[in-house]
Protein backbone atom coordinates (compact mmCIF):
# COMPACT_ATOMS: atom_id res chain seq x y z
CA UNK A 1 0.00 0.00 0.00
CA UNK A 2 1.26 3.47 -0.88
CA UNK A 3 1.47 6.05 1.88
CA UNK A 4 0.67 8.74 -0.68
CA UNK A 5 -0.36 8.77 -4.31
CA UNK A 6 -0.05 11.94 -6.37
CA UNK A 7 -2.91 11.40 -8.78
CA UNK A 8 -2.61 12.55 -12.41
CA UNK A 9 -0.36 15.45 -11.41
CA UNK A 10 1.52 17.69 -13.81
CA UNK A 11 5.32 17.57 -14.00
CA UNK A 12 7.72 19.29 -16.37
CA UNK A 13 7.51 16.18 -18.53
CA UNK A 14 3.75 15.69 -18.54
CA UNK A 15 1.11 14.28 -16.22
CA UNK A 16 1.97 11.24 -14.09
CA UNK A 17 0.95 9.21 -11.06
CA UNK A 18 3.58 9.11 -8.32
CA UNK A 19 3.41 6.59 -5.50
CA UNK A 20 5.27 7.11 -2.21
CA UNK A 21 5.98 4.35 0.29
CA UNK A 22 8.33 4.26 3.31
CA UNK A 23 9.79 7.62 2.36
CA UNK A 24 10.73 6.63 -1.19
CA UNK A 25 9.20 7.14 -4.61
CA UNK A 26 8.11 3.63 -5.56
CA UNK A 27 5.99 4.29 -8.63
CA UNK A 28 6.06 6.81 -11.49
CA UNK A 29 3.78 6.15 -14.42
CA UNK A 30 1.21 7.49 -16.84
CA UNK A 31 -1.52 5.17 -15.58
CA UNK A 32 -3.03 4.86 -12.12
CA UNK A 33 -1.47 1.95 -10.21
CA UNK A 34 -3.68 -0.84 -8.95
CA UNK A 35 -2.09 -0.84 -5.50
CA UNK A 36 -4.15 0.74 -2.73
CA UNK A 37 -3.07 3.98 -1.04
CA UNK A 38 -3.57 5.58 2.34
CA UNK A 39 -3.80 9.14 1.03
CA UNK A 40 -4.50 10.45 -2.46
CA UNK A 41 -3.23 13.93 -3.40
CA UNK A 42 -5.29 15.23 -6.31
CA UNK A 43 -3.12 16.58 -9.10
CA UNK A 44 -5.67 18.91 -10.68
CA UNK A 45 -4.08 22.35 -11.27
CA UNK A 46 -0.93 21.26 -9.44
CA UNK A 47 2.70 21.05 -10.55
CA UNK A 48 5.02 18.50 -8.96
CA UNK A 49 8.71 19.38 -8.81
CA UNK A 50 11.70 17.69 -7.22
CA UNK A 51 12.39 19.21 -3.83
CA UNK A 52 14.41 22.43 -4.01
CA UNK A 53 17.96 22.29 -2.61
CA UNK A 54 19.41 25.39 -0.94
CA UNK A 55 23.11 24.58 -1.21
CA UNK A 56 24.47 27.53 0.77
CA UNK A 57 22.82 29.23 3.69
CA UNK A 58 23.20 30.24 7.34
CA UNK A 59 19.86 29.43 8.98
CA UNK A 60 20.60 30.82 12.48
CA UNK A 61 21.04 34.35 11.07
CA UNK A 62 17.37 35.36 10.95
CA UNK A 63 17.99 37.88 13.77
CA UNK A 64 20.16 39.85 11.33
CA UNK A 65 17.62 40.12 8.51
CA UNK A 66 18.03 43.66 7.09
CA UNK A 67 20.76 44.54 9.60
CA UNK A 68 23.64 46.61 8.22
CA UNK A 69 22.04 47.27 4.84
CA UNK A 70 23.98 49.37 2.33
CA UNK A 71 27.52 48.12 3.04
CA UNK A 72 30.06 46.01 1.21
CA UNK A 73 30.82 42.52 2.51
CA UNK A 74 33.86 43.37 4.62
CA UNK A 75 32.24 46.36 6.36
CA UNK A 76 29.00 44.45 6.84
CA UNK A 77 30.75 41.42 8.36
CA UNK A 78 33.20 43.14 10.65
CA UNK A 79 31.03 46.07 11.80
CA UNK A 80 27.51 44.62 11.80
CA UNK A 81 27.64 40.82 11.92
CA UNK A 82 30.66 39.47 13.81
CA UNK A 83 30.31 41.77 16.88
CA UNK A 84 26.64 40.88 17.35
CA UNK A 85 27.02 37.19 16.59
CA UNK A 86 29.24 37.00 19.67
CA UNK A 87 26.14 37.71 21.77
CA UNK A 88 24.26 34.70 20.40
CA UNK A 89 23.92 31.53 22.45
CA UNK A 90 22.64 28.07 21.52
CA UNK A 91 19.07 28.88 22.53
CA UNK A 92 19.03 32.03 20.39
CA UNK A 93 20.56 30.19 17.44
CA UNK A 94 17.94 27.45 17.66
CA UNK A 95 15.10 29.98 17.71
CA UNK A 96 16.55 31.81 14.71
CA UNK A 97 16.99 28.52 12.87
CA UNK A 98 13.33 27.64 13.39
CA UNK A 99 12.30 30.92 11.74
CA UNK A 100 14.45 30.30 8.66
CA UNK A 101 13.52 26.64 8.41
CA UNK A 102 9.83 27.49 8.47
CA UNK A 103 10.37 30.01 5.70
CA UNK A 104 12.48 27.61 3.65
CA UNK A 105 10.07 24.70 3.96
CA UNK A 106 7.06 26.89 3.10
CA UNK A 107 8.87 27.93 -0.08
CA UNK A 108 9.47 24.36 -1.24
CA UNK A 109 12.97 23.69 0.05
CA UNK A 110 13.56 20.08 1.09
CA UNK A 111 17.34 20.14 1.67
CA UNK A 112 19.90 22.66 2.89
CA UNK A 113 23.66 22.96 3.19
CA UNK A 114 24.20 25.16 6.22
CA UNK A 115 27.28 26.81 7.69
CA UNK A 116 27.25 28.32 11.15
CA UNK A 117 28.02 27.54 14.79
CA UNK A 118 26.11 26.89 18.04
CA UNK A 119 24.74 23.65 16.60
CA UNK A 120 24.04 22.33 20.07
CA UNK A 121 20.91 24.47 19.85
CA UNK A 122 20.42 24.33 16.10
CA UNK A 123 20.80 20.66 15.18
CA UNK A 124 17.83 19.43 17.26
CA UNK A 125 15.61 22.05 15.62
CA UNK A 126 16.80 20.98 12.17
CA UNK A 127 16.17 17.34 12.98
CA UNK A 128 12.68 18.01 14.32
CA UNK A 129 11.77 20.06 11.23
CA UNK A 130 12.00 17.01 8.99
CA UNK A 131 14.16 18.69 6.36
CA UNK A 132 17.26 17.07 4.83
CA UNK A 133 20.34 18.96 5.98
CA UNK A 134 24.11 19.00 5.71
CA UNK A 135 25.36 20.94 8.74
CA UNK A 136 28.85 22.43 8.84
CA UNK A 137 30.47 24.33 11.67
CA UNK A 138 32.19 27.29 10.02
CA UNK A 139 35.73 27.52 11.42
CA UNK A 140 38.17 30.41 11.55
CA UNK A 141 41.74 30.94 12.77
CA UNK A 142 42.69 34.23 14.41
CA UNK A 143 45.52 35.29 16.70
CA UNK A 144 49.06 34.16 17.45
CA UNK A 145 47.93 31.61 20.04
CA UNK A 146 45.59 29.67 17.74
CA UNK A 147 45.77 25.90 18.13
CA UNK A 148 43.69 23.70 15.84
CA UNK A 149 43.40 20.74 18.18
CA UNK A 150 41.88 22.81 20.97
CA UNK A 151 40.00 25.49 19.04
CA UNK A 152 36.25 25.72 19.60
CA UNK A 153 35.48 25.31 15.89
CA UNK A 154 37.18 21.94 15.65
CA UNK A 155 35.83 20.79 19.01
CA UNK A 156 32.28 21.64 17.93
CA UNK A 157 32.82 19.97 14.55
CA UNK A 158 33.82 16.72 16.25
CA UNK A 159 30.82 16.93 18.57
CA UNK A 160 28.52 17.59 15.63
CA UNK A 161 29.90 14.56 13.78
CA UNK A 162 29.60 12.39 16.88
CA UNK A 163 26.03 13.40 17.67
CA UNK A 164 24.41 13.99 14.29
CA UNK A 165 26.29 12.60 11.29
CA UNK A 166 24.04 10.00 9.67
CA UNK A 167 21.06 10.79 11.91
CA UNK A 168 17.71 9.39 10.76
CA UNK A 169 19.15 7.17 8.05
CA UNK A 170 21.33 9.96 6.69
CA UNK A 171 18.70 12.70 6.63
CA UNK A 172 21.14 14.76 8.71
CA UNK A 173 24.75 14.75 7.56
CA UNK A 174 27.74 16.73 8.77
CA UNK A 175 30.35 18.40 6.58
CA UNK A 176 33.64 19.95 7.58
CA UNK A 177 33.97 23.69 6.99
CA UNK A 178 36.50 26.47 6.64
CA UNK A 179 34.80 29.84 6.66
CA UNK A 180 37.11 31.49 4.12
CA UNK A 181 40.72 32.19 3.25
CA UNK A 182 40.59 35.69 4.71
CA UNK A 183 39.36 34.48 8.11
CA UNK A 184 41.94 31.69 8.54
CA UNK A 185 45.35 30.40 7.56
CA UNK A 186 47.40 27.24 7.06
CA UNK A 187 47.10 26.32 10.74
CA UNK A 188 43.47 25.50 9.99
CA UNK A 189 43.45 24.56 6.30
CA UNK A 190 45.69 21.48 6.34
CA UNK A 191 44.41 19.80 9.52
CA UNK A 192 40.76 20.43 8.67
CA UNK A 193 41.34 19.01 5.19
CA UNK A 194 42.99 15.94 6.73
CA UNK A 195 40.14 15.53 9.22
CA UNK A 196 37.52 15.73 6.46
CA UNK A 197 39.35 13.18 4.31
CA UNK A 198 39.94 10.79 7.20
CA UNK A 199 36.27 10.88 8.21
CA UNK A 200 34.86 10.96 4.66
CA UNK A 201 33.14 14.29 5.24
CA UNK A 202 32.29 16.90 2.64
CA UNK A 203 33.82 20.38 2.79
CA UNK A 204 31.95 23.71 2.79
CA UNK A 205 33.86 26.97 2.19
CA UNK A 206 33.43 30.53 0.93
CA UNK A 207 35.57 31.19 -2.15
CA UNK A 208 36.27 34.44 -4.02
CA UNK A 209 33.05 36.16 -2.99
CA UNK A 210 34.47 39.65 -3.55
CA UNK A 211 37.19 41.12 -5.74
CA UNK A 212 38.99 42.36 -2.63
CA UNK A 213 39.03 38.88 -1.08
CA UNK A 214 40.28 37.33 -4.31
CA UNK A 215 43.02 39.87 -5.05
CA UNK A 216 44.29 40.14 -1.46
CA UNK A 217 44.66 36.37 -1.34
CA UNK A 218 46.80 36.52 -4.47
CA UNK A 219 48.91 39.23 -2.84
CA UNK A 220 49.35 37.23 0.38
CA UNK A 221 49.99 33.82 -1.15
CA UNK A 222 50.67 34.30 -4.84
CA UNK A 223 47.65 32.11 -5.57
CA UNK A 224 43.91 32.45 -5.99
CA UNK A 225 41.77 31.15 -3.11
CA UNK A 226 40.71 28.16 -5.22
CA UNK A 227 44.29 27.19 -6.08
CA UNK A 228 45.39 27.76 -2.49
CA UNK A 229 42.66 25.52 -1.07
CA UNK A 230 43.38 22.87 -3.69
CA UNK A 231 47.08 22.87 -2.82
CA UNK A 232 46.22 22.58 0.88
CA UNK A 233 44.09 19.51 0.30
CA UNK A 234 40.83 21.28 1.13
CA UNK A 235 39.26 20.05 -2.10
CA UNK A 236 40.43 16.44 -1.74
CA UNK A 237 36.88 15.49 -0.73
CA UNK A 238 33.38 16.40 -1.96
CA UNK A 239 33.41 20.19 -1.68
CA UNK A 240 30.96 23.06 -2.07
CA UNK A 241 32.47 26.48 -2.68
CA UNK A 242 30.03 29.29 -2.01
CA UNK A 243 29.82 32.30 -4.33
CA UNK A 244 32.88 31.93 -6.64
CA UNK A 245 32.11 35.37 -8.06
CA UNK A 246 35.71 36.20 -8.92
CA UNK A 247 37.21 32.81 -9.76
CA UNK A 248 39.38 32.81 -12.88
CA UNK A 249 39.38 30.54 -15.94
CA UNK A 250 42.14 28.36 -14.50
CA UNK A 251 40.21 28.11 -11.22
CA UNK A 252 37.21 26.80 -13.15
CA UNK A 253 39.28 24.15 -14.90
CA UNK A 254 40.86 23.13 -11.60
CA UNK A 255 37.57 22.98 -9.70
CA UNK A 256 35.90 21.01 -12.50
CA UNK A 257 38.77 18.50 -12.42
CA UNK A 258 38.48 18.15 -8.63
CA UNK A 259 34.68 17.93 -8.67
CA UNK A 260 34.15 21.09 -6.61
CA UNK A 261 30.63 22.54 -6.76
CA UNK A 262 30.24 26.29 -7.12
CA UNK A 263 27.17 27.53 -5.24
CA UNK A 264 25.65 30.54 -6.97
CA UNK A 265 23.87 33.05 -4.68
CA UNK A 266 22.84 35.86 -7.05
CA UNK A 267 20.55 37.81 -4.72
CA UNK A 268 23.13 38.07 -1.93
CA UNK A 269 25.93 38.87 -4.39
CA UNK A 270 23.92 41.73 -5.87
CA UNK A 271 22.75 43.12 -2.53
CA UNK A 272 26.32 43.27 -1.18
CA UNK A 273 27.61 44.55 -4.55
CA UNK A 274 30.02 41.62 -4.72
CA UNK A 275 29.54 41.10 -8.45
CA UNK A 276 28.08 38.52 -10.80
CA UNK A 277 29.48 34.98 -10.90
CA UNK A 278 30.29 33.70 -14.40
CA UNK A 279 27.99 30.71 -14.16
CA UNK A 280 27.73 30.00 -17.92
CA UNK A 281 31.53 29.80 -18.08
CA UNK A 282 31.60 27.49 -15.06
CA UNK A 283 29.14 25.15 -16.73
CA UNK A 284 31.15 25.19 -19.97
CA UNK A 285 34.24 24.29 -17.95
CA UNK A 286 32.43 21.22 -16.63
CA UNK A 287 31.79 22.43 -13.09
CA UNK A 288 28.78 21.36 -11.08
CA UNK A 289 26.84 24.51 -10.16
CA UNK A 290 24.20 24.64 -7.44
CA UNK A 291 22.07 27.44 -6.05
CA UNK A 292 21.74 28.97 -2.60
CA UNK A 293 20.18 31.93 -0.85
CA UNK A 294 23.08 32.66 1.50
CA UNK A 295 21.82 33.88 4.88
CA UNK A 296 18.71 36.02 5.25
CA UNK A 297 21.05 38.63 6.70
CA UNK A 298 22.30 39.30 3.17
CA UNK A 299 19.36 38.26 1.00
CA UNK A 300 16.86 38.91 2.92
CA UNK A 301 14.76 35.76 2.52
CA UNK A 302 14.91 32.00 1.91
CA UNK A 303 12.91 32.08 -1.34
CA UNK A 304 14.71 29.82 -3.78
CA UNK A 305 12.26 30.70 -6.55
CA UNK A 306 13.74 34.21 -6.53
CA UNK A 307 17.18 32.68 -6.95
CA UNK A 308 16.00 30.47 -9.82
CA UNK A 309 14.46 33.39 -11.70
CA UNK A 310 17.42 35.69 -11.15
CA UNK A 311 20.00 32.99 -11.93
CA UNK A 312 18.51 32.62 -15.39
CA UNK A 313 17.70 36.24 -16.22
CA UNK A 314 20.85 37.79 -14.74
CA UNK A 315 23.27 36.05 -17.07
CA UNK A 316 21.12 36.74 -20.10
CA UNK A 317 21.13 40.42 -19.22
CA UNK A 318 24.86 40.61 -18.55
CA UNK A 319 25.77 38.76 -21.75
CA UNK A 320 23.03 40.27 -23.93
CA UNK A 321 22.40 36.69 -25.03
CA UNK A 322 18.97 35.14 -24.32
CA UNK A 323 20.29 31.67 -25.15
CA UNK A 324 23.16 31.63 -22.65
CA UNK A 325 21.06 29.97 -19.94
CA UNK A 326 18.54 27.20 -20.53
CA UNK A 327 15.48 27.20 -18.29
CA UNK A 328 15.59 23.47 -17.58
CA UNK A 329 19.29 23.72 -16.75
CA UNK A 330 18.60 26.39 -14.12
CA UNK A 331 15.85 24.23 -12.59
CA UNK A 332 18.37 21.37 -12.46
CA UNK A 333 20.85 23.67 -10.74
CA UNK A 334 18.25 24.23 -8.01
CA UNK A 335 17.44 20.53 -7.59
CA UNK A 336 19.60 17.65 -8.79
CA UNK A 337 22.82 19.71 -8.96
CA UNK A 338 22.24 20.88 -5.41
CA UNK A 339 21.64 17.31 -4.30
CA UNK A 340 25.00 16.35 -5.83
CA UNK A 341 26.68 19.18 -3.93
CA UNK A 342 25.33 17.70 -0.70
CA UNK A 343 26.44 14.19 -1.61
CA UNK A 344 22.82 13.08 -1.94
CA UNK A 345 22.56 11.19 -5.18
CA UNK A 346 19.21 9.65 -4.23
CA UNK A 347 17.18 12.86 -4.36
CA UNK A 348 16.58 15.86 -6.63
CA UNK A 349 14.66 13.81 -9.19
CA UNK A 350 11.14 12.40 -9.57
CA UNK A 351 12.28 8.85 -10.15
CA UNK A 352 11.50 5.47 -8.68
CA UNK A 353 13.97 4.66 -5.91
CA UNK A 354 14.67 8.27 -4.97
CA UNK A 355 13.64 9.74 -1.65
CA UNK A 356 10.24 11.40 -1.84
CA UNK A 357 11.59 14.94 -1.49
CA UNK A 358 8.93 16.83 -3.42
CA UNK A 359 7.48 20.30 -3.91
CA UNK A 360 3.95 20.99 -5.17
CA UNK A 361 2.85 24.31 -6.67
CA UNK A 362 -0.76 25.48 -6.89
CA UNK A 363 -1.30 26.46 -10.52
CA UNK A 364 -4.84 27.72 -10.11
CA UNK A 365 -3.72 31.35 -10.10
CA UNK A 366 -3.78 34.04 -12.79
CA UNK A 367 -0.03 34.09 -13.30
CA UNK A 368 -0.08 30.45 -14.39
CA UNK A 369 -2.40 31.07 -17.37
CA UNK A 370 -1.90 30.21 -20.19
CA UNK A 371 0.43 27.23 -19.85
CA UNK A 372 2.59 27.20 -22.96
CA UNK A 373 5.79 26.08 -21.23
CA UNK A 374 5.69 24.63 -17.70
CA UNK A 375 9.43 24.96 -17.20
CA UNK A 376 9.26 28.66 -18.03
CA UNK A 377 6.31 29.09 -15.67
CA UNK A 378 8.18 27.32 -12.87
CA UNK A 379 11.30 29.42 -13.41
CA UNK A 380 9.79 32.85 -14.10
CA UNK A 381 6.15 33.01 -12.98
CA UNK A 382 6.28 30.93 -9.80
CA UNK A 383 7.06 32.33 -6.39
CA UNK A 384 7.27 30.88 -2.90
CA UNK A 385 3.64 31.76 -2.23
CA UNK A 386 2.59 29.19 -4.83
CA UNK A 387 3.94 26.28 -2.79
CA UNK A 388 1.04 24.31 -1.37
CA UNK A 389 2.89 21.20 -0.21
CA UNK A 390 6.44 20.34 0.79
CA UNK A 391 7.38 16.71 1.40
CA UNK A 392 10.69 15.40 2.75
CA UNK A 393 11.36 11.66 2.69
CA UNK A 394 7.67 10.97 2.30
CA UNK A 395 6.66 13.14 5.25
CA UNK A 396 4.50 16.21 4.67
CA UNK A 397 6.22 19.15 6.35
CA UNK A 398 3.98 21.91 5.03
CA UNK A 399 0.55 21.92 3.44
CA UNK A 400 -1.80 24.73 2.42
CA UNK A 401 -0.25 27.31 4.73
CA UNK A 402 0.15 25.01 7.74
CA UNK A 403 3.47 23.91 9.20
CA UNK A 404 3.37 20.33 10.41
CA UNK A 405 6.73 20.21 12.22
CA UNK A 406 7.49 23.76 13.40
CA UNK A 407 5.57 25.89 15.88
CA UNK A 408 6.03 29.11 13.96
CA UNK A 409 4.06 31.28 16.40
CA UNK A 410 6.29 30.16 19.27
CA UNK A 411 9.39 30.78 17.16
CA UNK A 412 8.28 34.33 16.34
CA UNK A 413 7.43 35.02 19.99
CA UNK A 414 10.80 33.70 21.18
CA UNK A 415 12.67 35.69 18.54
CA UNK A 416 11.09 38.94 19.68
CA UNK A 417 11.23 38.25 23.40
CA UNK A 418 14.51 36.37 23.82
CA UNK A 419 16.79 36.77 20.81
CA UNK A 420 16.36 40.44 19.99
CA UNK A 421 16.88 41.74 23.58
CA UNK A 422 19.88 39.44 24.01
CA UNK A 423 21.63 40.34 20.76
CA UNK A 424 20.57 43.95 20.24
CA UNK A 425 19.38 45.07 23.67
Amino acid sequence: MYDYLFSDIMTLDGNVYVGVKDGKITYVGKTEPAERTSSVICGKDKLLLPGIVNAHTHIPMSAFRGWGDGNDLQTWLYDYIFPYEEKMDEKAAGICAAICLAEAIASGTTAILDMYSLYGGVAPVVADSGINANLSRGTTAFGDCYDFASCSGFTETKELVRDWHGHDNGRIMVDASIHAEYTSDERLWRPMAEYAAANKLGMHVHVSETRREHEECKQRHGKTPARLFADMGVFDTRAAAAHCVWIEDEDMRLMAELGVTAVHSPVSNLKLASGVARVPDMLKAGMNVALGTDGVSSNDNMDMFEEIKLASMLHRGVSLDPTITKTRDVLDIATVNGAKALGRNDTGRIEQGCWADLTVLDLDKPHFYPRHDMAALAAYAANSGDVCLTMSRGKVLYKDGEHMTIDIEKAKHDLENYVMPKVFG
